[in-house]
């Protein structure tokens, strides 16, 4: 992988490669090597954050007109969301080209979600201050429309599978579902957890992920699948969408 083949999946040359460049170095690089005077792609990760979003909101805001404003804001966050990002930094590369310190690269840097999205966010930052506003949403919505294409066209609700769980034993007067962590493995840097949500004394489902967060929700995808028989489609790791004319799990902004 190489900085001009990013540049070609990009569909945009950098006019001072210094941006991208920095864009692609992590501060535990910029910490190890200070004699190379390399800024870190903090601050361009600060600006993406926001350059993302906006981005994003104008893009769902424009293909969703007849989207409530909650089911735009529940599309968004699945978009913005670190595994999301991380997602399409891999699609990209980024985690072959992002510079680590060796420490970090030792312990799985590369792989690390909230290092590549933060890569991903750095390198839209980027693309804005070589260019602008219009150019950074052009190569942006390019890429969504390139690397998502489970996003649906229309008529449609969106939810995470914590909250549909919720919902489903909402509606059926059925106590809170409980999510227990029943196991820690691995190393403190990449533990994993071991998660079951249960209703009741009946255990629904297990599943295990790097965060509580994350087994929690693979937990309740589970529990769902075991209660609507794949009824819906997973477009990312904490969401889903349901087809309203094929599905009789109601979902609620």
């Amino acid at each position: 992988m190489t900085i001009k083949a990013l540049e070609i999946k990009l569909n945009y040359k950098f006019k001072n490669r210094a941006w991208l460049e920095q864009a692609l170095v992590h501060s535990s690089y910029a910490h190890e090597h200070p004699e190379l005077g390399q800024q870190d792609n903090e601050l361009l990760e600060f600006l993406g954050d926001s350059v993302v979003g906006l981005i994003l909101a104008d893009f769902l805001f424009k293909s969703y007109p007849d989207l409530s404003e909650g089911q735009l804001s529940k599309l968004k966050s699945t978009l913005v969301s670190t595994n999301s990002l991380a997602s399409l930094a891999r699609k990209l590369g980024l985690n072959k080209l992002i510079r680590l310190g060796k420490g970090e690269e030792k312990n799985g840097g590369r792989e690390k979600k909230t290092i590549l999205a933060g890569a991903l966010e750095a390198l839209i930052g980027a693309i804005y201050v070589d260019s602008d506003y219009q150019t950074a949403s052009l190569v942006l919505c390019s890429l969504i429309k390139k690397y998502f294409k489970k996003l649906p066209s229309a008529n449609f609700k969106i939810n995470n599978f914590k909250s549909a769980l919720q919902e489903y034993f909402n509606q059926h007067q059925l106590p809170t579902p409980v999510y227990r962590t029943v196991k820690e493995s691995g190393p403190e840097h990449e533990k994993i957890f071991t998660i079951t949500v249960s209703s009741g004394q009946e255990i629904l489902a297990k599943a295990r992920g790097p965060s509580k967060k994350s087994a929690e929700q693979k937990a309740a995808q589970k529990a769902l699948k075991k209660l609507y028989k794949n009824k819906f489609q997973t477009i990312s790791d904490e969401a889903f969408i349901i087809n309203q004319d094929e599905s009789d799990l109601e979902t609620k902004d």
